[in-house]
């Protein structure tokens, strides 16, 4: 399928949430579309629809390298790089094997970092490209037992922020997209990483009280669907004049704002008593 106005977007994490949903919105800005997960049953409901799909790894180089290729010798070109391919791995930090520290990082940051490695060249040789990274408001803030998780966003955020000098240069634009709470499985692996590193032990009593936290926050009185996001995606790939970044879902300028203007002791204090740890 070939769009009409024959620009081309990867979309990675597409098996579900926020991937599934710019996958659809962008395939229904005309892009020419690619989704790519680890598990390719999950995203039959996209390739029905028109979207390419197949498996990648992002913690595998091979896998991202193959991947690329294919797409520019099926293309001639990628457009639009959507690094949406995350998880929240929660926990203690003194509960945490760092084998599963490495996998944030690798997952979140090291993946991210690799395909925009990949991607620059031909967008380079376009003179125009946008590299679409998905971090979080969570790289504004701190949360008990998400140590691993928002260190991987601050480090989205820093790495974004330098790439987006480096390459205006030639023509490629550098988006960062901040949600929210957003209602998917993010936060049930999160918690439930949550409850199995530090659920017992010198922690529990706390694990438990923030667990209860994010499962409160999971509900649509408090968070967004994950559509809200796809429609943003497909904004800063679509708009003439892209902002550097975009915050989006329930609550999230309030949040970044406040923080912003609080002191880390006050901040201290409000999420404290938030997780039931003062």
């Amino acid at each position: 399928m070939t769009s009409h106005n024959g620009k081309v977007a990867l979309v990675t994490g597409g098996s579900s949430g926020i991937g599934a949903c710019a996958a659809r919105e962008l395939l229904g800005a005309g892009f020419t579309v690619y989704a790519v997960a680890r598990r390719t049953d999950r995203m039959q409901d996209l390739a029905d629809a028109g979207v390419h799909t197949f498996a990648m790894d992002v913690t595998d180089d091979t896998s991202m390298t193959a991947g690329i290729g294919r797409i520019i010798d099926e293309q001639g070109r990628i457009d639009v790089l959507v690094n949406n391919a995350g998880y929240g791995s929660y926990g203690a930090l003194e509960d945490v094997p760092m084998d599963e520290a490495r996998r944030q990082f690798d997952v979140n940051v090291f993946g991210l970092a690799r395909l925009i490695q990949l991607v620059t060249p031909h967008m380079r040789e376009q003179a125009a490209g946008r590299i679409i990274n998905i971090s979080s408001i969570g790289a504004h803030f701190y949360e008990p037992f998400g140590s691993w998780y928002h260190a991987t966003k601050f480090a989205v955020n820093g790495l974004s922020d330098s790439l987006r000098i480096e390459l205006k240069p030639f023509g490629i634009d550098v988006i960062t997209i901040e949600p929210a709470g957003i209602i998917t499985e993010w936060n049930t692996i999160a918690r439930d990483s949550l409850l199995e590193r530090s659920g017992d032990g010198p922690y529990a009593t706390y694990a438990k009280r923030a667990y209860n936290v994010m499962k409160r926050i999971d509900r649509p009185a408090t968070s967004s669907t994950p559509d809200v996001v796809g429609r943003k995606i497909a904004k800063a790939a679509t708009t003439s004049h892209p902002l550097s970044r975009y915050r989006v879902g329930k609550g999230a300028s309030v949040i970044t704002n406040g923080r912003r203007m609080t002191p880390d002791l006050v901040f201290d204090q409000i999420v404290g008593r938030i997780f039931g740890t003062r």
